[in-house]
């Protein structure tokens, strides 16, 4: 692949982004495990009794697309660096499916039940961990299409998935609720069925292209982020506006807090083009930072270099601390979980750079594979 570099080379910005959402991801954990409100939360009421409440709720909607569309990119980006330094075509593409096993294997075997604190095992769930690994086994189906026709498949898919949900199907039905819920639906098997967030992983692919190689200046990268991000917020709108295909939860007006907010699990077509829309528009804003004050952003580059050991390491620590000794479950408020997820960074960062000079040094055929 032409303009491909041979060596080895790091995106700040993709670190970085990866790491402000795995904090993200932190600070929303922290909630789950320390905020009282979970106690009477229903997920599909979006009234909160404090913006402190709202803003720890709704901070989370930007981390499972950023997930997707990052590792999108970095399927891309490792895909094309690999068949540049002579790898063959089914060599890069095993790398990349041998990765996607193992998010969905870990998954099942380690994510599920730190939640608990292990003390119960609970291998029949899948989560975001096994859907970016279910995308990223997909991509490489489409990963050396051009990108016109990844961004034709993504948009395809965004576009039926709302029909897709008219299936009907019977949950008690073990291999329906499977059947539906791994791809289309969400559900108590899993709230992150594989096709939309495919369609996002897709077009991280697609960005990943002019990212880290068509816009070769900064200034042609953050211009680009911006336009595609503001043409993708229209269209979000205008779907929006139209009360109808594409939309799970009616809204009073336009400009109206509930206008903003829709259905997550499974994500209706309105947040996944307003979801990626802002992905692209952040990441923007992360370039434009790095250029202007590049140490500005650099502490979120620590876990953004070591986003799986951070997302798994920092929840296990949560689900036995908090469950498994059974230390301020859900007994606290905003302070509470803002002052845990700052004692879990503490702990987290020098475990990050810890674990990325093992990674580096390493030839362990697992910890390649975090």
């Amino acid at each position: 692949m032409n303009n491909i570099p041979e060596g080895k080379q790091r995106f700040g910005f993709v670190d970085q982004f990866r790491g402000f959402v795995g904090v993200l991801m932190l600070v929303g954990h922290s909630s789950y495990y320390f905020n009282s409100i979970w106690n009477d939360l229903d997920p599909f009421d979006p009234l909160f009794s404090s913006w402190g409440q709202f803003a720890l709720r709704y901070m989370g909607y930007l981390c499972a697309p950023g997930f997707l569309m990052m590792a999108g990119a970095m399927v891309w980006w490792s895909y094309h660096r690999r068949v540049a330094k002579g790898t063959s075509d089914m060599k890069a593409r095993w790398h990349i499916i041998q990765r996607g096993i193992f998010l969905i294997i870990l998954q099942m075997i380690f994510v599920n039940s730190s939640w608990g604190g292990f003390k119960v095992f609970q291998p029949w769930h899948l989560g975001i961990i096994a859907s970016i690994g279910t995308a990223m086994i997909l991509l490489t189906l489409i990963i050396k299409m051009k990108w016109q026709v990844q961004l034709l498949i993504a948009l395809t898919i965004l576009v039926i998935h709302p029909f897709l949900l008219m299936i009907p199907y019977n949950p008690d039905v073990i291999w329906s609720r499977v059947l539906m819920q791994t791809f289309i639906d969400a559900g108590e098997f899993n709230k992150y069925p594989v096709l939309p967030w495919f369609a996002l992983a897709t077009l991280g692919s697609v960005m990943a292209t002019g990212w880290l190689r068509e816009w070769s200046t900064y200034n042609k990268r953050i211009y680009m982020s911006f336009a595609i991000a503001a043409i993708a917020f229209l269209f979000a709108v205008a779907i929006r506006i139209g009360r109808g295909w594409g939309n799970i939860f009616t809204y009073s007006d336009f400009g109206s807090y509930s206008f903003f907010l829709d259905q997550k699990y499974p994500p209706s077509l309105y947040i996944s083009l307003l979801s990626f829309a802002a992905v692209v528009a952040l990441v923007g804003c992360f370039i434009v930072i790095g250029k202007i004050a590049p140490k500005l952003l650099q502490i979120f580059s620590i876990p953004g270099k070591v986003p799986l050991f951070f997302y798994i390491t920092h929840l296990a620590i949560l689900g036995i601390v908090v469950k498994r000794f059974g230390l301020f479950y859900r007994e606290g408020g905003v302070i509470t979980s803002l002052i845990g997820a700052a004692i879990m960074l503490v702990i987290m960062l020098p475990l990050c750079i810890w674990f990325y000079k093992l990674k580096r040094s390493s030839n362990n055929y697992i910890i390649s594979l975090m």
